[in-house]
């Protein structure tokens, strides 16, 4: 119980990062005399460095120690909210979002130590709950952001980061024990160093796209330059001894397609995100907004993200049982459902809070079943790299329906106005229920383990993530 409390610290300190800064974008905006572009690095910074260094940290956690690895990822983290606490400029700021953003290593790391050091039959519920942190904390990030800065100033969202990530990384160093599994192996910086490249270029693009337009010859060739960086990339992988990820690994189905189902989940939650604190905020006068402060915004989305400490354990023991795309089918379909209640019924508080629970528990329920579902389906040295992957593919997700609902929400204004129209909220919550009804379609497609792997399953429980698959990378 004291290394997943540790674990779950370290968790939501990261966690929290992702959203806590959204309510004072428009402060910094002001501060600093900078436009909507140069505040978005803020933002864009972090989650590009997430993306890049979370696969990153995963492989470096299997050859040099999990613990390790996640007491450097925190110590990073900590010293990029520092900097940003102490930063006088939108450069400095990024410079420390980008530090903070090394520390979505921190989820594959605390996977791998569950995966290693718990006892078997808790690893899918105690997965299952640091998952579900993710979710948690983009909620409570809204709550604490809108808090703080209702009644302080943004230094100090920084500096709860440090405080959080300094305790963590204590606590980890000298109460955490070291994980026995290593896999001795070169770091491959130059496979490192490409995915970085390959993936910032169009995450960059995505970020802009609001500002540059989605057609748009800057967009489209940044996109387009970034994927064939990254099909060299995969080029490359499979020409390396030890490469940064096993690509055999990563393409077989079981992993592909729960990638697949992660990128849709992570796009839907992060729809809901931009969404409801949007439209709450909105002026009265707008015939749809209710003229709420951050703070009230944040405790409108408080109870659905409450709810996600409840779906990560209950995911996890449901795909002990049954098997973890049930939980993940279930959690894309309850999401969507719940979007679509939103879509359809705003015009008071009430259903918007109800219907987000309804949300909330379908991404709990889909966050926690991921990594296991990954975990099964990959050998125990792999565990760092593949749940690493995963988590990137999530950020991917992420980044892309948060552009993509801010692009409905734009297209909708029009010359005289500043805010959106009701009927874009209704788009935009449809757009992002269907992405997520999608992600559950696609769970119920995704292979479960042959007879062949059966008797291993069976010996730990039924799709239990400690399962060795009969896979061999050669």
């Amino acid at each position: 119980m004291r290394t997943l409390l540790i674990l779950g610290l370290a968790a939501l300190s990261f966690a929290l990062a992702q959203t806590t800064l959204i309510p004072a974008l428009a402060e910094l905006a002001i501060e600093f005399d900078t436009n909507a572009s140069g505040v978005a690095w803020i933002l864009t910074g972090y989650l590009i460095a997430a993306a890049v260094f979370t696969p990153i940290f995963g492989r470096l956690g299997d050859i040099f120690g999990k613990r390790r690895m996640l007491v450097i990822a925190l110590l990073i983290f900590a010293a990029g909210s520092a900097v940003s606490a102490l930063g006088s400029s939108v450069q400095t700021i990024v410079i420390g979002r980008i530090l903070q953003g090394v520390g979505g290593g921190i989820f594959p790391l605390c996977f791998g130590i569950i995966r290693d050091e718990f006892p078997k039959e808790r690893v899918a519920a105690s997965i299952g709950l640091i998952s579900a942190t993710a979710g948690i904390g983009g909620g409570l990030g809204l709550i604490l952001g809108g808090l703080i800065l209702d009644n302080a100033s943004y230094h100090w969202i920084f500096w709860m980061g440090t405080g959080m990530a300094l305790i963590a990384a204590i606590s980890a160093h000298f109460l955490v024990p070291e994980s026995p599994n290593r896999t001795p192996a070169k770091v491959d910086y130059r496979g490192a160093l490409v995915l970085a490249i390959g993936l910032t270029l169009p995450m960059y693009a995505i970020s802009q796209a609001n500002e540059w337009g989605w057609a748009s010859g800057k967009t489209i060739g940044l996109s387009l330059v970034g994927l064939l960086i990254l099909t060299f990339w995969v080029w490359l992988q499979r020409r390396t001894e030890d490469p940064l990820a096993e690509v055999k690994l990563m393409a077989s189905p079981p992993v592909l397609m729960t990638n697949v189902a992660t990128l849709f989940i992570g796009f839907g939650m992060f729809g809901s995100f931009v969404l409801i604190p949007q439209l709450v905020e909105a002026p009265v006068s707008t015939g749809y907004g209710f003229g709420y402060s951050a703070t009230q915004a944040g405790l409108v989305m408080l109870p659905a993200a409450l709810m996600m400490l409840v779906a990560g354990p209950v995911s996890g023991n449901m795909g002990t049982r049954f098997g973890n795309k049930i939980p993940l089918a279930m959690g894309g379909g309850l999401a969507g459902i719940g979007l679509l209640g939103m879509g359809f019924m705003h015009d008071t508080v009430l259903p918007i809070i109800l219907w987000n629970i309804v949300s909330s528990m379908g991404v709990g329920l889909a966050f926690a079943a991921m990594p296991n579902l990954i975990m099964e389906s990959v050998p125990m040295s792999r565990t760092g790299e593949a749940t690493g992957f995963n988590a990137l593919i999530r950020s991917v997700g992420s980044s892309l329906g948060s552009q993509v609902v801010a692009s409905i929400l734009t297209a909708s204004i029009v010359a005289g106005a500043v805010l959106p129209t009701n009927s874009a909220f209704r788009t935009a919550f449809f757009a992002a229920a269907g992405v997520s009804i999608l992600a559950g379609i696609m769970a119920l497609l995704i292979p479960s383990h042959g007879h062949a792997h059966r008797p291993a399953i069976d010996e730990v429980g039924a799709a239990s993530p400690l399962a060795e698959p009969a896979y061999s990378g050669e």
